[in-house]
């Protein structure tokens, strides 16, 4: 182990080292457009936000099984936990509930309050992907308190297009991707098929010695369970006059995740299965109305309705609170197998109207208003049954840019959004941002920003019971009070020949932070307390003060057209406080999953070897300090390394094949505490991939990128 730690360090050192010399921020990289940080196109390189890119050509270099596999492994921000309820995600500090997901600018739907499932998105289709660190509320309203995560999908405009991925790796793992676009005039049409399946893996049998009667050994509960699930989406475009398109689309989701059963009742009998689908429907418009001579100056219009459903699919014959098909609550009512049982059905309904004005002096103005509405059906797990919110709001923002000289200029964007909430009133919520260009090597930024949160209804309402080591009771707070955060940043920016070094340091201080926190059983309803008779009760509580703050570096450089080198390294530390009624004073305690130090490092290579084939090989790793957590120990630090190999035979100019083939964890890490208390990785140990790609396009010529040889692509990338 020791030798591999040594070699692991030593490769690591080297990378590190080489990515003082390259990544992939030359100059066309610069050229970049990105939206997240202002709503509006920028190029990279002028974003008054500082925003972080994972482009296409990362996305092919690195092959990822998912979203989650990808932001863990290029950036150093991120860390994950897998659960059965989701994507348990953090960033710097701040987990799922502050982190907005967008896809092309739409929030992702999901658990409300809780965990998203990024399964829901398909890593086939990413074009690419920004991150935008800190509050953005002013832009987008609650739940970006941490930061935002857009993902842009793939744009496709061909003729006629047929595309299939099949992926297949160790652990029974499977991921197909199909897809089907159509244009025919003012006419297109993409449809697309995702399937995901996993036989799940055990990293040990080993239960928690300190919550069982005996040493148990020979567990059967899983690491992560085994799951399928599959995604069927369309998407319908018409253009009935030039600049103006009307959209519709749709999707259906479903997810099945399989419990085993074991013999000990108390850790890890499982009766029921957990069952996921989703809904979704979106119409709108974009009109690039060009009516201050700017052509991408518009004005959009977005509907949106959303569904989120969890069932219990019972598998064995169980007694359990329930209703009978009167709708007559019964303690003990009998479940059979093949029977389901709702546990939550959560909706939306969201519209948003948004302008986008170029002005005179170097400004631009854009604005919008939104309205949002909330809704929770949990027999189950809420008093009443269903639990309701509703917010509207209405938001400016003015971007303005002031050139010194030819090679001095500022940028700066103020923004401001009002929100009324149905129980919490109204809100103003403000941010500004700025950046200093001085010449075209080095840039500085600066952020100040505020966040808003309201409780959700899950978090003031919910009750759940989790049955693993014992009895944990887990109840909402209907005396929670709506957070709010400040958030300051400053970056600067270097580049040069390649060459591009980023710093950014941060603090972002949130009060009335909500989170979970352990409370004493005598605290809880004595109703739940002699029913479940709970190892420990926990409770949505405000802090009185939390704050996280760091330091985030990245150094990335390009060698020349086919060597890649890059690094980044995050630095997190935080401090929360909560009041303790007992003791009459305020307490310090640990956000869940922080770690102080975070890094990630790649190389990568690619190579015309002929003018029908293109070899890329790619060498990534990243690494994570302890993590911290209130309850049941902390998480062991970890470094993991893979190698990615791709291969790219375009047969004609319609045909293109791509086969991929690597192994993640090449020094076969794996996190083997007693289960439940892996809170490191749950990575399950050195596993093999392939994938292969087969793609016909009608209507436009493929192409790959690089200048030296006919390998071109029309995925409009850049390095």
């Amino acid at each position: 182990m020791m030798l591999r730690q040594k070699l692991a360090i030593g490769l690591w050192l080297c990378a590190v080292s080489l990515t003082a010399q390259d990544h992939i921020w030359r100059t066309d990289s610069l050229q970049e457009v990105v939206v997240t940080g202002t709503g509006t196109q920028h190029l990279l390189k002028n974003a008054p936000v500082q925003t972080e890119v994972i482009t296409s050509k990362m996305l092919r270099n690195y092959g990822g099984q998912s979203l989650q596999d990808i932001l863990a492994g290029l950036t150093a921000s991120f860390a994950f936990s897998d659960d059965d309820m989701g994507s348990q995600m953090q960033l710097n500090g701040l987990g799922n509930d502050y982190i907005l997901v967008l896809i092309d600018g739409k929030r992702i739907h999901g658990d409300v309050g809780g965990q998203n499932d990024l399964s829901l998105i398909d890593p086939q289709n990413i074009e690419k992907i920004e991150i935008v660190k800190g509050a953005s509320s002013a832009l987008y309203g609650s739940d970006a308190i941490a930061g935002v995560i857009n993902v842009i999908t793939k744009k496709r405009n061909e003729g006629l297009l047929v595309e299939n991925t099949t992926r297949g790796g160790s652990y029974g793992d499977l991921r197909q991707h199909n897809g089907l676009g159509i244009a025919i005039g003012k006419f297109k049409s993409y449809t697309n098929f995702q399937l995901q399946h996993s036989d799940g893996w055990q990293n040990t049998a080993t239960e928690d010695p300190s919550k069982t009667e005996f040493l148990i050994t020979d567990s059967r509960n899983m690491t992560v369970n085994r799951y399928t699930n599959w995604q069927v989406s369309e998407r319908l475009t018409y253009e009935p006059v030039r600049n103006l398109e009307l959209y519709a689309e749709g999707s259906t989701y479903w997810k099945r995740i399989y419990r085993p059963c074991g013999k000990y009742a108390a850790v890890d009998v499982k009766t029921y299965d957990l069952e996921y689908r989703n809904q979704s429907l979106a119409a709108g418009g974009r009109w690039l109305h060009g009516l201050t001579g700017s052509k991408t100056d518009a004005i959009t219009l977005d509907l949106n309705w959303d569904r989120h459903a969890y069932y219990y699919y019972y598998t064995d014959i169980t007694l359990t609170d329930g209703y009978d098909p009167h709708g007559n609550f019964t303690p003990y009512y009998p479940y059979f197998p093949d029977d389901e049982e709702l546990q939550s059905d959560q909706r939306r309904i969201m519209a948003h109207l948004k302008g986008i004005f170029s002005l005179p002096y170097e400004n631009r103005l854009s604005g919008g208003v939104e309205w949002r509405y909330d809704y929770l059906e949990a027999p189950m797990r809420v008093d009443g049954g269903v639990a309701r919110d509703n917010t509207e709001a209405v938001y400016m923002q003015d971007e303005w840019r002031y050139a010194f000289s030819p090679k001095i200029a500022m940028n700066i964007t103020g923004g401001l959004r009002l929100n009324q909430n149905v129980q919490f009133g109204f809100r103003l919520t403000p941010k500004i941002s700025g950046m200093l260009s001085l010449g075209e090597n080095v840039r500085l930024r600066a952020t100040w920003s505020q966040g808003f949160k309201s409780p959700t209804p899950k978090e003031q309402s919910y009750r759940y019971v989790k049955y693993m080591n014992g009895t944990y009771l887990y109840l909402g707070n209907e005396d929670l009070t709506p957070q709010t955060s400040n958030y300051y940043a400053v970056s600067g920016e270097y580049n040069w020949q390649g060459l591009n070094v980023t710093v950014t340091g941060y603090i972002n201080n949130v009060d009335n932070m909500i989170t979970l926190v352990t409370i004493p059983n005598s605290q809880a309803p004595a109703e739940y307390i002699i029913k479940y008779d709970p190892v420990k009760t926990r409770q949505y509580q405000n802090l009185e003060t939390a704050e996280t703050k760091g330091v985030d570096v990245s150094i990335r450089y390009r060698i020349n057209s086919e060597w890649m080198l890059g690094g980044s390294y995050s630095y997190l530390d935080t401090d929360a406080k909560q009041y303790d009624s007992t003791h009459d004073k305020l307490k310090d305690v640990i956000i869940d999953g922080t770690a102080h130090h975070k890094g990630s490092w790649f190389a990568t290579w690619n190579h015309d070897v002929s003018k029908k084939y293109r070899l890329g090989v790619g060498l990534y790793g990243r690494m994570s300090s302890k993590r911290y957590y209130q309850i049941d120990g902390d998480g062991k630090g970890y470094q993991l390394w893979r190698i990615a190999t791709n291969h790219e035979f375009p047969v004609s100019k319609k045909w293109l094949f791509r086969v991929e083939a690597g192994v993640d964890n090449i020094f076969n890490y794996v996190d083997d505490t007693p289960h439940g208390l892996h809170l490191g990785t749950t990575n399950p140990g050195r596993t093999i991939y392939g994938t292969l790609t087969i793609r016909f396009s009608q209507g436009k010529k493929l192409r790959f990128t690089n200048n030296k040889s006919n390998f071109k692509t029309n995925d409009n990338e850049t390095d």
